[in-house]
C-alpha cells in the first residue's frame, strides 16, 4: 500500500475509485428497485458514441460522453413510455448502437484508433488525471446532491409506481431524474471501472448488501460501503498483479457477494431454527393438589 501512495497517478485512481464506489450503489439501490439492472450497460455502450465523438471532434472525451449518455438515457426513457417497444428491445438498440457508434466514430478520427477506446471500456488507471480527479469530485457532487433532494420521491417511486402517481408525484419527471442520473454515474465510472463493467459496480454491492439487510435504508448505507470496499480492493490487486482495474474491482464485488449470500443463509436459518420445546416438569404422586402423606389407603 505504501508502495502505491507513493506514485501520483495511484493516489488520483485511489481518490476517483473511492468516490465511483460510493456514488455507483447509491443510483443502483433504485435501479435495483425498479427492476432496471441493465439500465447502467446500455447507457455504457452509448456513451462510448460520446467517446467516439469526442475523438473525432477533437474535444473532451467525457464531457462527451456525459452528454450522449444523458441524451440516450432521456431518450430510452421515452421509447420505453410513448412507444409500444419493450424496455428490453430498447435497452438492446442501445446496447448494439452505443458500441458501434463508438468504434465508427473512433475509425474516422484521425490518429486515433479503436484501441484507444481500451482504456474507457474496461478502465486505465494511468490515464486518471489531476483534471479527471476534480470532474469525478463534481459529478459525484451532484450526483448526491439530487438523489439528496428527491430520494423521498424516488423511493416513493421504485416501491410502486401507480402509488407514486396517487400521491400526485411526477412520475415520469422522476423516471428522467434516475436515468440521467445514471448516466451521470456512468461517465463518473468511465476511467476507473470502464464502461462495460460500471453497471456491475451499480449492482453487484446493492445485491450483496440486500442479502444481509431488511430496510432500505440500511441497503443503501451496506451497498455504498461494499462498494467503496470493492473499488479499492480491486484496485490494490490490480496494482499488484498488474491487471485490468475494471476487471479486478467487479471481481471483487462478486466476491463480496458470493461472502453476503452465505452469511445471509446462514442468519436467516438461525432465525428461523424453532426454538426447542420445553417440557412441564412431572408433578410426583399429587391428587388434585393434595400432598400423598395425606392420602389414606
Amino acid at each position: 500500500m505504501t508502495e502505491m501512495l507513493q506514485l501520483d497517478f495511484m493516489v488520483r485512481a485511489l481518490i476517483a475509485s473511492a468516490l465511483v464506489g460510493l456514488t455507483a450503489p447509491i443510483i443502483g439501490v433504485f435501479l435495483v428497485q425498479r427492476r432496471l439492472a441493465l439500465l447502467g450497460d446500455g447507457i455504457g455502450h452509448v456513451a462510448l458514441t460520446g467517446v467516439g465523438l469526442g475523438f473525432l471532434t477533437n474535444s473532451s472525451p467525457v464531457l462527451t460522453a456525459l452528454v450522449v449518455s444523458a441524451a440516450g438515457a432521456v431518450l430510452i426513457e421515452l421509447v420505453r413510455v410513448h412507444t409500444r417497444t419493450s424496455g428490453d428491445l430498447a435497452l438492446a438498440l442501445l446496447f448494439y448502437g452505443g458500441i458501434a457508434g463508438g468504434v465508427f466514430l473512433t475509425g474516422l478520427a484521425p490518429g486515433v484508433n479503436s484501441a484507444d477506446l481500451t482504456g474507457f471500456l474496461f478502465g486505465s488507471v494511468s490515464t486518471v488525471s489531476e483534471e479527471d480527479v476534480y470532474t469525478v469530485a463534481a459529478l459525484t457532487v451532484a450526483v448526491l446532491a439530487v438523489m439528496g433532494y428527491f430520494g423521498r420521491e424516488l423511493f416513493v417511486l421504485c416501491q410502486d409506481e401507480e402509488v407514486a402517481r396517487a400521491h400526485g408525484l411526477p412520475v415520469r419527471f422522476l423516471s428522467m431524474v434516475i436515468a440521467v442520473v445514471a448516466a451521470v454515474t456512468v461517465v463518473l465510472a468511465m476511467r476507473v471501472v470502464g464502461v462495460l463493467l460500471v453497471s456491475a459496480l451499480m449492482v453487484v454491492p446493492v445485491a450483496a448488501a440486500q442479502q444481509l439487510t431488511r430496510s432500505f435504508g440500511a441497503t443503501v448505507r451496506l451497498a455504498v460501503l461494499l462498494g467503496v470496499l470493492a473499488a479499492l480492493t480491486g484496485l490494490t490487486t490490480a496494482f499488484h498483479t498488474d491487471t485490468a482495474p475494471g476487471a479486478s474491482i467487479v471481481l471483487v464485488a462478486i466476491a463480496l457477494f458470493v461472502v453476503a449470500t452465505g452469511t445471509g443463509l446462514l442468519l436467516r436459518g438461525r432465525r428461523s431454527r424453532p426454538a426447542p420445546e420445553k417440557r412441564p416438569e412431572p408433578v410426583v404422586g399429587t391428587i388434585s393438589g393434595t400432598d400423598p402423606g395425606s392420602v389414606s389407603s
